[in-house]
C-alpha cells in the first residue's frame, strides 16, 4: 500500500506543537538519614571543640575506716577534642535568556536549579560524616577538612586483619582498611556487647550498605522468612535486632562505606554548624547570574564509646 498522491499529512505541515510533558522526572536518591537523625548544634571558630569525660573505674573494696583522715584521689582532666570546620558549596549560573524564554517543568531556571543543588549538598554532608578521612587543618592554600565517623571510633571495633589499624580516635587519622569478611551475627553482637561494656547508653541504629543490609536480613537462615496469608506478603528482612542488651535497629545508608557496619547512638554525634546552608547570589560579571548555596559544618563526636564499627566487611 501506497500513500495516494497530494495527501497532505504530519510530514508537511509546518506549526505542529510539540508535545513536551511539563514535568521533569529525577529519581537520583538524596534521602540523608543520619543528617537528618542527628541533633544541630552552633560552631562558634573554624575549629569546633568539645570535652569528654568518664567515671572512676567501679570498685568493689570501698570500704572506709571510722574516722579515718580524707586522702583527696587524683582528678583526671576531661578530654578536650576538635573537628574542623569544612566548607561545602554548590554553584551555578543561569543566562538572562534561559530565565526569559518558555520552559517545560519549571517556571524559572534558578528555582528549579537551586532546589536539585540544595538536595546535592545535604548528600555531600552525608557523605563526609561517613567518610573515613581525618581532619585537616586549614590554611591560605588548603581546605579544612571533617573527620568522618570511622576516623574517630577506637573502643567498640572489629576488623578483617591483615593491614588494618585503628584510628587513634580524636579524629587525627584514619582507619586502615584490612581484609574483607562477611558480616556475621557473632562479629554484631561482639560490638554490641562491647558497647554495653564500655558505656551506659544503647545504640539507635546500625547504617549498612545496600549489600551488607541484605546479608545481614538473613543472618538467622530461614527464621527471618514469615509469611503473612492475609496479606500474601512473604516478610524476609531484618529491620529491628533485638540482642542481649537491648534492641537497635538495621537501616540501609546509601551514603555510608559499603564496607562498613556502623553501630550508631544518633544523641551522641552532632552536626555543627558554623554557617547554616544558605542560597547566595554572587556578583554579576555578564549577561548571567552566579549563584551558590554554600555551607560550613564539622561533625561532632560527643562520645565514640557509644557507638561501633564492624569494618572490613565483603561487598559483593
Amino acid at each position: 500500500m501506497a500513500q495516494p498522491a497530494n495527501t497532505f499529512d504530519t510530514a508537511d505541515a509546518i506549526g505542529i506543537r510539540e508535545d513536551l510533558v511539563n514535568n521533569i522526572y529525577n529519581v537520583d536518591a538524596h534521602e540523608v538519614p543520619v543528617l537528618s537523625a542527628i541533633p544541630k548544634v552552633r560552631a562558634k571558630s573554624t575549629l569546633h571543640e568539645w570535652q569528654t569525660d568518664s567515671l572512676d573505674t567501679p570498685s568493689a573494696t570501698n570500704a572506709q575506716i571510722e574516722g579515718d583522715d580524707v586522702v583527696a584521689a587524683a582528678i583526671t582532666p576531661t578530654a578536650r577534642l576538635s573537628n574542623q570546620c569544612q566548607i561545602l558549596s554548590k554553584s551555578f549560573n543561569v543566562t538572562g535568556t534561559m530565565e526569559a524564554v518558555d520552559k517545560a517543568g519549571r517556571e524559572k531556571e534558578h528555582t528549579y536549579q537551586a532546589g536539585m543543588k540544595a538536595k546535592a549538598l545535604k548528600t555531600d554532608m552525608e557523605m563526609s560524616i561517613f567518610a573515613n578521612n581525618a581532619k585537616v587543618a586549614r590554611g591560605s592554600s588548603t581546605a579544612g577538612e571533617m573527620a568522618g565517623i570511622p576516623a574517630w571510633l577506637t573502643t567498640n571495633t572489629s576488623n578483617g586483619g591483615g593491614a588494618a589499624v585503628e584510628p587513634t580516635g580524636d579524629g587525627t587519622d584514619a582507619r586502615t582498611d584490612g581484609t574483607q569478611r562477611a558480616i556475621t551475627a557473632a562479629l554484631l553482637d561482639a560490638e554490641l556487647k562491647s558497647i554495653w561494656d564500655n558505656s551506659g547508653v544503647m545504640p539507635d541504629c546500625v547504617y549498612m550498605g545496600s549489600w551488607v543490609k541484605q546479608v545481614a536480613s538473613s543472618l538467622t537462615g530461614a527464621s527471618t522468612m514469615n509469611l503473612d496469608a492475609s496479606k500474601k506478603t512473604l516478610v524476609a528482612t531484618i529491620d529491628v535486632y533485638d540482642y542481649d542488651f537491648g534492641t537497635v535497629r538495621f537501616e540501609a545508608n546509601r551514603h555510608v562505606r559499603s564496607r562498613d557496619a556502623i553501630i550508631m547512638r544518633n544523641d551522641m554525634w552532632a552536626w555543627a554548624e558554623l554557617r547554616p546552608m544558605r542560597e547566595e547570589t554572587l556578583a554579576k560579571t555578564g549577561d548571567a547570574q552566579k549563584y551558590h548555596i554554600i555551607a560550613e559544618a564539622t561533625l561532632e563526636c560527643r562520645n565514640e564509646k557509644a557507638s561501633g564499627i564492624v569494618a572490613d566487611l565483603s561487598t559483593s
